[in-house]
């Protein structure tokens, strides 16, 4: 929060404490400790800005009615030399407050100061986090689901930063394993048909059967012509693997990186299978009596550690389980020394939550801090309808299709705009929609009509000037104080959507400040005859533009300065 939002609470605080004390002394009130009382904003703006609950939560402590305790303590209270104008009670005790004039000017001077590192705190103290997000099967392209948790996740990632934690960026490459090993089998298949024809040579069924297999295998023909045709099938399968796989994580790279997506580490799979991580990982699990062998398979008691059943750890073909390679994978997490590890997973990994947190706790570590956001489904919509296939392609719609159809600006703000905890739909027209209606159009608007002010005003020859904290207390109209209040609680909004791992609360936060400047706009002439409120206002204007700028810099968002 704003420095001068916690000096106002630790202030407010100061003043119960002291009225109390002073009733006290006083014989009005017994002699006793005051409970833990809180501070908050009123749900009726109209009572005050700040309100207090220690007079309902003393009641038990003083024997006597809340009401009763709140009419002795506001007759106690002294504002004398603080950021509060007034106090007052309502309904059954509640102590409301007003701030002063001084608190105003001092956040618009505090943002002035600040520039673009206000909203920035040391609230995560520098505790090291890992946001592993997308982590797409490296097989095919990119789904709806990952541009949705790409978005969400480099989102979190950029607040969490911002709240002071030291972050990292993680993909991890599911390069080994059964898909690895179907996915040869699907390339070999459709390279085979190349020659042989489609009726000779068959696609198993849980082969992968998109397009861009028959397009992997065209283009290892036309590099290697029939060479592989007579070659040994592991040979030619691996072969095929070598050349496609590259691709496709290239390719989402490329689309990652104009998603504004770009990642400290691209962690792959099969390192742990080669360097030994995956093999120690196992052993530990055994040397702890935690599995055992069934029907030729190495088996993982998960059912004594949160998971609904046990887990084949080893298949009875020697071949490691995903399921293994993963708990291998978050345990070099952890050993990297990261404090905190949060993954974005879809909602489809639900089950895999308990039993990889329990798989932490199994080997040793502190499986409370992995932490995992669920990201629920994504409907994309045209025209009031589900839209699945794309117009370009006629096939299902991947993130590539959705960036060449929808500006970056709008996707990340749209699959901002909702937790992932709940289903969203993605209205294709809206988001190019230049308009009030569209969200993102309305924000960006906003900080291109606050930019639109400054330049007008320097055409007449005026410009802004350096004011005080004093020159700012002409800001006294209630849509003025409105602005401010909001501008003020920026810092604490990222601090409690680090908290939660929440970054749509700071797309809210940026379409209420857009409409609280809007509304400003209209009702508060920034050019007039007086020139000192001209200059406030002016010094409002560009607090509001550092604060909306710094915001939607968060989300990897343009702040336009004309549209």
């Amino acid at each position: 929060m704003s420095k001068l939002v916690k000096q106002a609470e630790n202030q407010l605080k100061e003043i119960i404490i002291s009225a109390v004390n002073s009733a006290v002394a006083a014989g009005e009130l017994p002699d006793q400790p005051i409970p833990p009382f809180g501070i908050e904003i009123p749900a009726e703006r109209a009572h005050g800005d700040l309100s207090s609950n220690a007079a309902l939560v003393s009641a038990r402590a003083f024997r006597l009615p809340p009401r009763k305790i709140a009419d002795i303590l506001i007759n106690r209270i002294s504002l004398d030399g603080t950021l509060f104008e007034s106090a007052g009670v309502a309904g059954p005790g509640f102590l409301n407050f007003r701030l002063s004039p001084a608190f105003y000017a001092g956040v618009v001077s505090d943002i002035l100061e600040q520039g673009e590192n206000y909203g920035r705190s040391d609230f995560g103290k520098g505790r090291k986090v890992m946001v592993e997000f997308v982590s797409a099967n490296p097989t095919g392209p990119m789904h709806m689901g990952n541009a949705r948790g790409g978005a969400l996740g480099d989102c979190l990632a950029s607040v969490l930063e911002a709240a002071g934690y030291d972050v990292w960026r993680e993909f991890y490459v599911n390069d080994a394993g059964n898909q690895i090993e179907n996915f040869g089998i699907s390339l070999e298949a459709r390279y085979l048909q190349l020659f042989k024809g489609e009726d000779a040579v068959r696609l198993p069924d849980d082969a992968y059967h998109g397009e861009d297999i028959i397009e992997h295998a065209r283009g290892f023909a036309a590099i290697y012509g029939d060479k592989y045709l007579n070659a040994d099938p592991q040979e030619r399968r691996q072969a095929l693997i070598n050349y496609a796989l590259p691709l496709n994580i290239e390719k989402m790279r490329r689309d990652l990186k104009k998603y504004r997506i770009e990642y400290d580490c691209w962690f792959y799979e099969s390192a742990l299978h080669k360097n030994g991580e995956l093999d120690e990982t196992i052993r530990i699990l055994s040397e702890r009596g935690l599995t055992y062998q069934k029907e030729g398979a190495l088996w993982y008691r998960a059912s004594e550690y949160g998971g609904e059943k046990d887990e084949v750890l080893v298949r009875a073909n020697g071949n490691p389980t995903y399921f293994a390679a993963d708990i291998a994978y978050h345990r070099n997490k952890f050993a990297r020394g990261f404090d905190l590890c949060i993954n974005v997973w879809g909602t489809d990994h639900h089950g895999h939550v308990a039993r990889m947190k329990g798989a932490m706790d199994a080997i040793g570590l502190d499986g409370s801090k992995l932490e995992v956001v669920l990201i629920q489904l994504v409907r994309l919509m045209r025209g009031g309808e589900v839209v699945r296939m794309s117009k370009r392609t006629g096939k299902a719609i991947q993130l590539s299709d959705l960036l060449d159809e929808v500006p970056v600006d709008a996707a990340r703000f749209f699959f901002n705009q909702r937790e992932a905890s709940t289903q969203m739909d993605f209205d294709l027209e809206l988001a190019v929609e230049e308009s009030a209606q569209n969200p993102v159009y309305y924000v960006q608007y906003a900080h291109a009509r606050i930019c639109s002010i400054f330049r007008n005003l320097e055409t007449e020859g005026i410009a802004p000037k350096n004011v005080s904290a004093d020159d700012l207390l002409v800001l006294t109209h209630p849509d003025e104080k409105e602005l401010i209040r909001h501008l003020a609680g920026y810092t604490g909004e990222i601090i409690e959507a680090a908290k939660s791992f929440e970054p749509a609360r700071i797309t809210r936060y940026c379409l209420e400040l857009a409409s609280l400047f809007h509304k400003f706009y209209n009702s508060c002439r920034v050019k007039c005859e007086d020139e000192k409120l001209m200059a406030a206002r002016l010094a409002l204007c560009a607090a509001a533009r550092h604060t909306l700028r710094n915001a939607l810099a968060l989300l990897k968002i343009n702040a336009p300065e004309s549209m």
